[in-house]
């Protein structure tokens, strides 16, 4: 037997197959994590994006003049359109799965008919983070990615 051992311990022929086998794992794990947190980072600017891109146009809208007359027609929708699309129109989403009206808030869902320097717009964000299929291996649990911004109401 440990003739057998001095002759496995002396013989270098294997050695390369032992170290790949070893680095390979490793190197493959590290490199699927930093996609998948490029991936996350990605996800959450976009959805940065889309609440900032609501809440701009929430504190510019202006729905009448100052004597009360209809000015112009602004609504959530339209709101929640820019936020989830980045177009007014509708389109394809920013964030895969963030389309629920459920999953972006907006306050006040009225505006004044003036606007004054204490109104302030608040938008939040939320959306489940759509991964990768290697990353619920590692870890079950869903990831939440939220992000709220304040401006003040202008108006037009």
């Amino acid at each position: 037997m440990r003739a057998l051992i001095k002759k496995f311990v002396g013989e270098e022929r294997g050695v390369v197959l032992v170290e790949t086998l070893l680095a390979v794992p490793v190197l493959t794990i590290f490199a699927v994590g930093i996609l998948e947190f490029g991936n996350m980072m990605w996800q959450r600017q976009q959805l940065q994006a889309g609440v900032k891109d609501a809440a701009r146009y929430w504190a510019r809208c202006r729905p009448t003049d100052g004597a009360g007359n209809a000015f112009m027609s602004c609504d959530i929708a339209t709101a929640r359109l820019i936020a989830f699309t980045g177009n007014p129109g509708g389109g394809a989403p920013r964030v895969p799965g963030w389309d629920e009206a459920s999953e972006l808030s907006i306050t006040p869902t009225t505006l004044p008919s003036t606007p004054d320097e204490n109104d302030i717009i608040t938008v939040r964000g939320t959306v489940v983070y759509n991964s990768g299929p290697l990353l619920p291996l590692v870890f079950p649990q869903q990831f939440t990615i939220g992000y709220y911004y304040q401006t003040r109401y202008l108006g037009w």
